[in-house]
C-alpha cells in the first residue's frame, strides 16, 4: 500500500463527527502552494483561503478589493499542496449578497476552477436565499457570523460584535438557521465567549471560533498573524507561535552582509 493510499481524507463529514466526539478542529489559512503543503504537514484539519489575502498578499485595508478571479488563483495553488486536510474558500464580497443566481455561479466556479472543497460566506437571514441555492446544488456551504469584515464599512468598527443583546439573540437566531439551510459549519469571530458557548451548544454543526473564546469546537487563525510574519496586527485573540518576521529579516540582512563582503558564493558554492 502506497503512502499516499493511507493518507485519511477530512471531509465535512469528520467535522461534524469531531463536534460530535469533542474533539477540537483546527483551521488555519493558507494563500498559496508552499504554504498550504507546510499546514498540511503539520496536521491541521482544515486550511481556509480566506479574503484577507487581500489584506496579507496584496497588502490592502480591507478584503474588499479581492476579486472572485483573484480568489479561484489562490485556492488553486493552495489545492495543489493539500493532500489531507478540507480546503474551505471564501467567496468574496460582491459574488454572491445580492442574487441567488450569481451566488450558485460564484461558487460553481469556486469548486470547478479552484478545487475547493468547500465555500464560507458571510451572514445570516440575510443571504438566505443565496445558501438555500449553493447548497441545494450539493455544494458545501461554512456560514461566518459576528464580525464579517466584508461588512466592515457598515459596522465601522472591528470591535466586538454581539454584545447588546438584540444583536446577540440575532445571532443565536442565524447560527440556527444556517444549520437548517445545511451548512456544516460556521465560524464565529470576535463575539463574547459566552455567546459563542451558547450558540456553539444551540446547534448541531462545528461552530470555528476566531476571538469567540475556547468553547467553540474549533479555532482559526490567520497563517500569518500565527507564524509572527505579520508584526503590525497585535489583536487580543492571537496568539503568536513564531517571530519569522525578525528571523526572515535578519536572514535577508546576513545575505546581503555576505554577497557585499563577497563571501558568498565561496569555493563550495561555486562549480
Amino acid at each position: 500500500m502506497s503512502v499516499h493510499s493511507e493518507i485519511r481524507k477530512i471531509t465535512t463529514e469528520t467535522l461534524r463527527k469531531m463536534k460530535f466526539d469533542k474533539e477540537k478542529i483546527t483551521m488555519l489559512t493558507a494563500y498559496d502552494f508552499t504554504t498550504a503543503k507546510m499546514v498540511d504537514a503539520g496536521g491541521v484539519d482544515s486550511i481556509l483561503i480566506g479574503d484577507s489575502a487581500a489584506n496579507v498578499m496584496a497588502g490592502f485595508e480591507t478584503t474588499l478589493p479581492i476579486t472572485l478571479d483573484q480568489m479561484i488563483y489562490h485556492t488553486q495553488c493552495v489545492v495543489r499542496g493539500v493532500e489531507r486536510a478540507l480546503v474551505v474558500a471564501d467567496l468574496p464580497f460582491g459574488t454572491y449578497q445580492s442574487n441567488p443566481e450569481k451566488a450558485l455561479e460564484s461558487a460553481v466556479r469556486m469548486m470547478k476552477e479552484g478545487g475547493a472543497h468547500a465555500i464560507k460566506v458571510e451572514g445570516g437571514k440575510e443571504i438566505e436565499e443565496s445558501i438555500r441555492k449553493i447548497v441545494n446544488a450539493g455544494i458545501p456551504v461554512c456560514g461566518h457570523l459576528g464580525l464579517t469584515p466584508q461588512s466592515i464599512y457598515q459596522f465601522g468598527t472591528y470591535k466586538v460584535r454581539a454584545k447588546e443583546d438584540s444583536e446577540a439573540e440575532k445571532l443565536i437566531s442565524d447560527c440556527k438557521l444556517l444549520e437548517e439551510l445545511g451548512c456544516f459549519a460556521v465560524v464565529l469571530e470576535k463575539i463574547p465567549a459566552a455567546l459563542a458557548k451558547r450558540a456553539s451548544e444551540s446547534i448541531s454543526i462545528p461552530t470555528i471560533g476566531i476571538g469567540a473564546g475556547p468553547d467553540c469546537d474549533g479555532q482559526v487563525l490567520v497563517y500569518h498573524d500565527m507564524v509572527g510574519m505579520n508584526q503590525g496586527f497585535s489583536p487580543k485573540f492571537l496568539r503568536r507561535y513564531l517571530d519569522l518576521y525578525s528571523e526572515i529579516t535578519g536572514a535577508v540582512s546576513q545575505y546581503v552582509k555576505d554577497v557585499k563582503s563577497a563571501d558568498f558564493p565561496n569555493d563550495n558554492e561555486s562549480y
